[in-house]
């Protein structure tokens, strides 16, 4: 995680002294994140924010009384002096993410150090299922995460919800989410979780991934995240941070055109990415029947591994065409790396040849294929992503986050 705010003396600083307190309460306990298992202590925090000891030992005490941070061990400052106690991101405190796909619906709990301390994933057949009623479904996986959540004795903050489609996050309104026939879509995701003091953020599934990547994954500052699943999605990293773009839409990888005359879209569009490497449009091309999503990714695999030829053809073909659209978007946005995530993930050892070859003859040169890697956070990222944003908040405003606390 990059940058973080600058110190402010609470004594000379002009202005409002809650003004800098405020800025210092972040201050410190972004130092403390990103630190990530080296538990500082009071001094060394001092040293590195250049705040006065007295001053960072005020802040850590409003943090550890709101449960935000513990203290943990002791720790030397150097070879003279007594041992510090250690800092970190509180384990007893916690946010769930959750996620609504076109096949399957997630969740898990996150602590405030990043750590998923309990996930869950049910198969789940959502498209064109009224919204109400996946609501009413995922409300079920929730309620589990409660359950987990006070079994370990974590109190729940929050929560994120991740939506495979455009979402206006402050109306709570699913814009557009093709693959689950939804359009202009209300949801209530507070509902999910009656009581939690910071609700439930609602955001787009690829948008969550890539940034689950940037802060619990590979963290590169700057990286194309590619989501397969039933659609074919996309994040985008720059400087460390999200970009989606004006309209809040960067990011469309699977609704670039890569064949003219291909098949029609469910975006309305013909030739898109989606329609040669979607979930769907593989299992199609190579000839799996229909079934649950786990026993269908097996009869893939397995023909795979057997050098069944539709079965390759169709991989094939998905990473080739994969190939055409982030050779374009190589070119388009000046991209260095590039993550793959879900199935992408999953058929990575047969994609990638016909990828890198596709890649090197529309765009030679352009992308190293040593930063071409495959997410190492399986199909956890999403709910990480969708819990991290939470988490952020709180660790960019805990000012906030004290203050509904002592009101509570």
């Amino acid at each position: 995680m990059q940058g973080g705010p600058a110190p402010v003396n609470e004594q000379t600083a002009p202005g409002r002294v809650g003004d800098v307190r405020r800025r210092n309460l972040s201050l410190v306990l972004d130092s403390i994140a990103r630190t990530g298992e080296g538990k500082p202590s009071r001094a060394q925090l001092a040293a590195g924010t250049g705040l006065t000891k007295a001053a960072v030992s005020s802040l850590v005490a409003d943090l550890v009384e709101s449960g935000l941070v513990s203290e943990v061990g002791l720790y030397r400052d150097g070879e003279r002096g007594r041992p510090g106690q250690g800092l970190e991101l509180s384990a007893r405190r916690g946010v769930v993410g959750m996620e609504i796909n076109v096949d399957y619906l997630a969740v898990g709990l996150v602590d405030l150090g990043g750590n998923l301390r309990f996930h869950s994933t049910v198969e789940s057949r959502n498209r064109g299922l009224a919204p109400e009623k996946v609501m009413e479904r995922l409300g079920g996986l929730a309620d589990e995460a409660i359950a987990a959540a006070a079994a370990a004795d974590i109190s729940i903050l929050g929560g994120g919800l991740a939506v495979p489609g455009l979402v206006d996050e402050q109306r709570n309104l699913v814009l557009s989410a093709p693959n689950l026939h939804w359009e202009h879509e209300a949801l209530n995701p507070q509902d999910l979780l009656e009581g939690a003091p910071l609700g439930v953020r609602l955001s787009n599934e690829a948008n969550s991934a890539a940034l689950g990547e940037l802060w619990y994954g590979a963290g590169r500052p700057d990286f194309l995240y590619v989501s397969g699943e039933v659609g074919v999605g996309g994040g985008v990293i720059i400087g460390s941070e999200l970009y989606t773009g004006p309209g809040g839409s960067a990011g469309e990888l699977g609704h670039i055109v890569v064949h003219p005359d291909g098949p029609a879209c469910s975006c309305g569009g013909a030739g898109c990415l989606e329609t040669f490497a979607g979930q769907e449009a593989i299992f199609e091309a190579a000839g799996i029947p229909e079934g649950s999503l786990g026993g269908r990714t097996e009869l893939l695999l397995a023909a795979l591994v057997a050098r069944e030829p539709r079965a390759t053809r169709a991989v094939h073909d998905a990473g080739r065409y994969l190939g055409v659209a982030l050779a374009s978007s190589a070119r388009l946005m000046d991209i260095e790396a590039v993550v793959l995530g879900g199935h992408f993930a999953v058929l990575a050892e047969w994609l990638r040849p016909a990828l890198l070859s596709s890649l090197e003859r529309y765009a030679p040169g352009l992308l190293d294929p040593g930063n071409l890697t495959v997410s190492a956070l399986e199909h956890s990222g999403t709910l990480l992503g969708a819990a991290g944003q939470v988490i952020r908040s709180v660790i960019e405003s805990p000012f906030e986050f004290l203050l509904a606390s002592k009101l509570a």
